[in-house]
C-alpha cells in the first residue's frame, strides 16, 4: 500500500492532495469499481495527515460520486453508470442554459447528427425501426395544440436514432443535448410556422433512408434539417 499513498507534506491544500491521490488511484484502476478502501486509519497512516483532512478529502470524493462510504463497512469505490454519466452532463446543460448555449447546441448537432444518421442505417435492428416508425406515427398524430407532445416526439426520434447507431459512447454524447430539446423548440420554435411539418417531413426522410440501409442519404437529410434548425435560430433569436 506504500507505493500506492505515499506521505504528503504539509501544505495550505492538504485535503485537497489527499483527494487527488485517491482519485489518481481508482483512475489508475489500482482499485476498481466494488474494491474496499484501506481504513480511516491506515489512510491517515499512509499519508501521515490528521484524520479531519482525510474526512474533508472523503468528502469531496463521496460527493463526487467516487466513492462509497458505508456505516460499518467502510468506503468502497464507486461504479460509474451511464446514466451517471449522462446526469452529470444534464445537470451541467440545464445550468448553462440560455441563447448562447442554444447556439453551441445546435453547432454540435450539426457536427454529429449526420454521421449518427450514416452509422444508424449501417447498424439499426428491425426493432429499432420499429422504435423509430412509432415516433414518425405519434408526431403525424399529435394534437395541433399539444406542443409539448410534438416536441417530446421530436426529441425521442433523435435518441433512438442515436441508440440504433449501436454505440453507447454516442449515447451518452448525444442523450444530453437531446434533453434540451424540448426547451429549446419551446423557445425557438413556439411562433414559427409550419416547423412541424418541415420536422415531420425530414424525419420521415431520414427514416426512409435508415430502413433502406443508404448511409448517405440519411446524412443528407440530417444536415439539411440541422441547416434549417440554425436558420430559424439566425433569423428570430441570434442577437
Amino acid at each position: 500500500m506504500g507505493e500506492i499513498f505515499g506521505k504528503i507534506q504539509i501544505s495550505q491544500t492538504l485535503s485537497q492532495k489527499i483527494e487527488r491521490r485517491i482519485e489518481e488511484a481508482i483512475r489508475g484502476k489500482k482499485f476498481i469499481p466494488g474494491d474496499k478502501l484501506p481504513t480511516e486509519k491506515e489512510l491517515c497512516a499512509s499519508f501521515a495527515v490528521s484524520r479531519t483532512a482525510l474526512r474533508e478529502a472523503l468528502r469531496r470524493l463521496h460527493a463526487r460520486g467516487l466513492i462509497e462510504i458505508r456505516k460499518g463497512s467502510g468506503m468502497v469505490v464507486s461504479g460509474i453508470s451511464m446514466e451517471d454519466a449522462i446526469k452529470s452532463l444534464n445537470l451541467y446543460y440545464d445550468l448553462k442554459f440560455d441563447s448562447q448555449l442554444i447556439s453551441q447546441i445546435i453547432e454540435v448537432r450539426r457536427l454529429f447528427e449526420p454521421e449518427i444518421a450514416r452509422l444508424a442505417s449501417r447498424n439499426r435492428t428491425e426493432t429499432d425501426l420499429d422504435l423509430l416508425r412509432e415516433n414518425i406515427k405519434e408526431l403525424a398524430e399529435s394534437d395541433p395544440d399539444n406542443t409539448q407532445k410534438e416536441v417530446d416526439m421530436i426529441n425521442h426520434f433523435h435518441m433512438n436514432l442515436s441508440k440504433a447507431t449501436g454505440n453507447p459512447i454516442i449515447q451518452i454524447t448525444m442523450e444530453p443535448i437531446y434533453s434540451l430539446l424540448p426547451r429549446m423548440r419551446n423557445l425557438i420554435y413556439g411562433n414559427v410556422e409550419g416547423e412541424k411539418e418541415y420536422n415531420l417531413r425530414l424525419q420521415q426522410l431520414i427514416l426512409e433512408a435508415v430502413e433502406i440501409q443508404d448511409g448517405e442519404k440519411a446524412w443528407e437529410f440530417s444536415v439539411e434539417l440541422l441547416e434549417r434548425n440554425m436558420e430559424i435560430y439566425n433569423k428570430y433569436f441570434k442577437d
